[in-house]
């Protein structure tokens, strides 16, 4: 079981596999894909601002159907109560979606360098 971040999840849906590192791709293509619900909202928001084409709903059908991505449906309340441990950013995304991971020891997927640096599982 592996998460995803938001930016890995517009790639796939975009296509854009050439921006995974071969062990990212590995990854990807030896475990069971999972993202947190604060990703699909995080989806919509730049939807919304117009950073991507098309909304949260639609990418998420079409990975679930291409990848087997999937909502993971942890308890929200126990996500936040992780999420509030993570004093290391601000970016409210960021902390729920590590917290989700977190939740399960998980590997999370990002290229983001402060979840690298401070998420003891990220990987990229």
């Amino acid at each position: 079981m592996i998460y995803l971040d938001s930016h890995v999840v517009v790639w796939l849906y975009a296509g854009l596999v050439d921006k995974f590192s071969p062990s990212t791709k590995n990854l990807l293509n030896e475990n069971e894909v999972f993202i947190s619900p604060i990703v699909r909202l995080e989806l919509q928001y730049l939807y919304e601002i117009q950073r991507i084409t098309d909304p949260a709903n639609v990418i998420v059908a079409d990975l679930a159907n291409r990848i087997g991505l999937q909502v993971c449906e942890k308890d929200f309340d126990r996500v936040v109560s992780q999420a509030m441990t993570l004093s290391w950013t601000r970016d409210p995304f960021d902390r729920l979606i590590v917290a989700q991971a977190a939740l399960q020891e998980a590997i999370l997927v990002s290229k983001d360098q402060n979840i690298l640096d401070h998420y003891a599982h990220a990987r990229w």
